[in-house]
């Protein structure tokens, strides 16, 4: 499946819900469509509803929007399916990020 990225501002929160694989291929596009729309951003969330993979190059992109976000009101990450919630709780970026523990059950 194609990575997309559907976008939703509101005031200065944005909302992104992204589908697909984030992985070698699509991380790159996934980096520079976001880093595109956090001008007058505060809140970053990131909707993992319909990702159901995400590699170390994905995981470089998190890493890289929750510095950039830092400085702001943060980063979260919500709807994260048990695959990815298990990858982020190994590599240990569930101690560094921001994950809303509602997790989407896999079909």
């Amino acid at each position: 499946m194609i990575m997309k990225i559907e976008f939703k501002h509101d005031d200065d929160q944005l909302t992104a819900a992204i589908s697909g694989r984030i992985d070698t291929n699509s991380a790159p596009e996934a980096e520079e469509q976001i880093l595109n729309q956090l001008d007058g951003v505060k809140k970053l969330v990131l909707d993992f509803k319909e990702v159901d993979y995400i590699s170390s190059a994905g995981l470089r992109v998190l890493l890289l929007l929750h510095k950039q976000m830092l400085a702001e009101e943060g980063l979260t990450i919500i709807n994260i399916n048990e695959t990815v919630r298990e990858v982020l709780e190994i590599t240990g970026f569930l101690d560094i990020l921001n994950v809303e523990e509602n997790t989407v059950e896999e079909s």
